[in-house]
């Protein structure tokens, strides 16, 4: 990833997928559920953003987000959100997994992938397409039949089926 760039875009609409650690199914618990919501509202709160879009799946999600005029920092965003849910979460879930050296060195939890994957959407289009990417992906994860039988999807405020 040494040649990898991000694309920072003010005020842009950015597609989002944020995995597990080891893909560890935790993330539908009440307890993940719970701490993942409780910090995306902290965070919001003093970081402001629109959630355009949304599906939680056991062991990943997809968003997008819609930062404010002039603001290109979903960086940030994402490091004091995933920061909370791991100091108020990591020790109530105590999964089994082993951290790896490097996250040892890091002082890392073992809730989250280290990296995340973000798409800066470059028009109407490309936002449409994602959104529907989103609310299929329980569908196409084998979850449900439809994905307005998911009850972790943003697809109910869409009304579509």
């Amino acid at each position: 990833m040494p040649n990898y760039r991000r694309l920072y875009r003010p005020g842009g609409s950015y597609f989002f997928t944020h995995v597990t650690y080891q893909r560890y199914p935790w993330l539908c618990t009440d307890i993940g559920r719970h701490a993942l919501r409780a910090a995306i509202i902290a965070v919001r709160r003093k970081h402001p953003f629109t959630i355009d879009a949304f599906v939680l799946l056991p062991d990943h999600f997809h968003c997008i987000w819609t930062l404010p005029e002039g603001d290109t920092d979903f960086p940030q965003r994402w490091r004091l959100i995933k920061l909370m849910v791991t100091k108020t979460a990591g020790q109530e879930l105590a999964l089994p997994l082993e951290k790896g050296r490097s996250g040892h060195l890091r002082r890392e939890g073992n809730l989250w992938q280290r990296r995340y994957m973000e798409h800066c959407l470059r028009d109407e289009r490309d936002f449409t397409n994602h959104v529907a990417y989103i609310h299929q992906n329980p569908v196409k994860h084998g979850l449900v039949q439809r994905p307005t039988d998911w009850a972790f999807s943003s697809v109910h405020r869409y009304g579509q089926g």
